[in-house]
């Protein structure tokens, strides 16, 4: 109506405006504020209770920077299937999708992942090594985690530096002895741990890239007449015994915090002079010579890196957390100014050690995700920094108690963060962890572990969780591109649209409730093709933390995983023709993964 409007008279229009009014006088029944208002460009009538969307992308200055440097456009075709049957049940929801409308570009780096010391020598293990070519994670971390600020990366079992005490001599927060300390060493080939030539192994396998976490602690704890130039000389020594194989880097792990070494040093055996505890501002002044010395062996390499620095990712006001925690990102950029190429930030999502219901870990990753980016923007800014991208190098769930870390929820949440992190832009995402303990199921791991003391009871060795499974059909039905989408009706459906450069629209669908939800699927700016392809992935025997996972019906021959074939399990399918158009039903808390022409 527009564009006809342009090509009339103002006389004209002003005619067809009186006729209009005496039609609509005549015959008594003109559109009143309480009727519901068109949806014409959702392709459909408009049905009760199912308002009108606002389209808005996330507000805040999040840059993804260098993280898309190797983005490239991505190509998917029409999977075999199986016809299905439209479901006849009336619509809870109906999910709208503006192609045009972009959000971004998707980086390739939030589908990463982490290694350490204790996974074993993976890089040897052909059968996670097959996993993770499914998976694809592009980006790997090594070594941590916790063990980074006790992790020598050139040195043999038990040969630390000369100038770092024993490991059971340092101290704890309280000032006791960490008298079950010990040091982790990169060219340890014992089969229970993972040496550094391993990991870079890994990373070959699996056509990965690496983020590498140096360590930062051995600045605090080194009793040389310079620790912070000694461990900053150490750190530039493994970027040139790397040669540009890595491009990531990271300047510790977590060092705010009171479970770390060096957190608490002993001030009567350092020999600089240090504060017996850390501080942002001591970090982000140690954190710039680091950066100086790396940057000065990338540059001898002719090698391009990017080094991150920690910030803390909520506003610290709680009684319990330390003055060392509420003021890091202050004393930080007191320290450090804008001298990092990217921030580092760590989210376990959930309460701490609760045992926490299905709605409260879904409800984590939208609204957490969220608020987190918003923290990095507000924190960043108020402390006259320059925004830079945003990389969580760790996430996962802190629920403990149901087995909740290695159910089908925690791979409903997996798919939900993914969705989040690429609305809200950040640069690089890395799950906490590949291989893990069983520690009666609340263990972060993604595999089995390969070694019997570690693994759950009567499970086959680096079997995939049903975390697996989602990140793997996320990003094989995610496009190169999100898009706007927003869910009409019933809210229990979260959906993350893309494009994909071979003109397929991806979308994921998670029904977070525990009832089944029947939704259509309408598009603002395009018309659909001919056919629309699905994978319903669910939980077993509606447990609430079911272990088990089934991809269109299909589960697993074992107590835990999903099904052995399932790169070959067909899609469902059906037409986009007829009244009902793209119409699924989802079943109670799962996510349904589609592919539209």
């Amino acid at each position: 109506m527009h564009k006809v409007m342009r090509f009339m008279s103002e006389k004209t229009w002003h005619y067809l405006l009186v006729l209009l009014l005496i039609i609509t006088a005549c015959s008594g029944s003109g559109v009143t504020s309480t009727d519901p208002p068109p949806d014409n460009e959702g392709g459909g009538e408009q049905k009760p209770g199912f308002e009108p969307i606002e389209e808005t992308v996330p507000e805040g200055d999040q840059r993804i920077g260098f993280f898309l440097d190797n983005w490239q456009p991505k190509n998917i075709s029409a999977p075999e299937f199986v016809e299905q049957n439209k479901p006849e049940e009336e619509l809870d929801s109906r999910i709208q999708i503006n192609t045009e409308t972009v959000i971004t570009q998707v980086p390739q780096t939030v589908y990463g992942n982490n290694a350490n010391p204790y996974n074993g020598q993976m890089g040897s293990e052909p059968t996670v090594i097959g996993y993770l070519n499914d998976l694809d994670p592009h980006l790997i971390r090594f070594p941590g985690g916790n063990l980074s600020n006790v992790y020598f990366w050139n040195r043999a079992l038990g040969n630390y530096p000369d100038d770092a005490p024993p490991a059971d001599s340092l101290l704890d927060a309280n000032g006791n002895l960490r008298e079950t300390e010990s040091y982790w060493y990169g060219k340890n080939e014992a089969r229970w741990t993972m040496s550094l030539d391993n990991y870079y192994k890994l990373l070959e396998e699996t056509n990965s890239k690496g983020i590498i976490t140096v360590n930062f602690a051995y600045a605090r704890y080194g009793r040389s007449k310079n620790p912070v130039a000694t461990a900053a000389g150490y750190a530039a020594d493994w970027v040139r015994y790397d040669n540009g194989r890595t491009r990531y880097w990271e300047i510790g792990n977590e060092n705010y915090g009171s479970w770390q070494t060096g957190y608490r040093i002993d001030t009567t055996k350092n020999q600089d002079g240090q504060s017996e505890f850390i501080s942002g501002r001591f970090y982000g002044q140690f954190a710039s010579v680091f950066i100086d010395s790396m940057r000065a062996a990338a540059e001898q390499i002719g090698a391009d890196i990017k080094i991150g620095t920690q910030l803390i990712e909520r506003d610290a006001t709680k009684a319990y957390e330390t003055d060392i925690v509420k003021n890091w990102n202050h004393l930080y950029f007191e320290g450090a100014g804008d001298i990092a190429d990217y921030y580092i930030v760590h989210n376990y999502y959930t309460p701490y050690n609760e045992d926490s219901s299905p709605s409260v870990i879904l409800d984590s990753a939208p609204r957490v995700t969220k608020n987190m980016m918003g923290w990095m923007n507000e924190t960043i800014s108020n402390n006259g920094g320059e925004m830079k991208p945003i990389a969580l190098t760790e996430w996962n769930i802190f629920a403990v108690g149901s087995q909740q870390k290695v159910s089908h929820t925690s791979g409903m949440h997996a798919a939900m963060v993914l969705g989040e992190l690429i609305k809200y832009e950040y640069g690089a995402a890395l799950r906490w962890d590949l291989v893990n303990a069983w520690d009666g199921g609340n263990d972060h791991g993604m595999f089995n572990s390969g070694r019997s003391n570690q693994s759950a009871p009567n499970v086959k060795p680096w079997n995939p969780r049903p975390d697996f499974f989602h990140m793997y059909y996320f990003q094989k039905y995610f496009g190169d591109r999100m898009v706007w989408s927003g869910t009409q009706g019933d809210k229990a459906l979260k959906s993350y649209a893309s494009t994909f450069s071979s003109g397929q629209i991806g979308l994921v669908v998670a029904n977070t409730s525990n009832s089944s939800k029947t939704f259509d699927v309408k598009l603002k700016s395009s018309q659909p093709g001919d056919r629309y392809f699905w994978h319903t992935l669910t939980g077993g025997n509606k447990e609430s933390f079911s272990r088990k996972l089934f991809i269109n019906g299909k589960g697993p021959s074992g107590l835990s995983g999903g099904p052995e074939n399932y790169e070959s399990i067909k899609t469902y399918s059906a037409t986009t023709d007829g009244e009902a158009g793209i119409k699924l039903s989802a079943p109670p808390r799962s996510v349904i993964y589609i592919l539209i022409e």
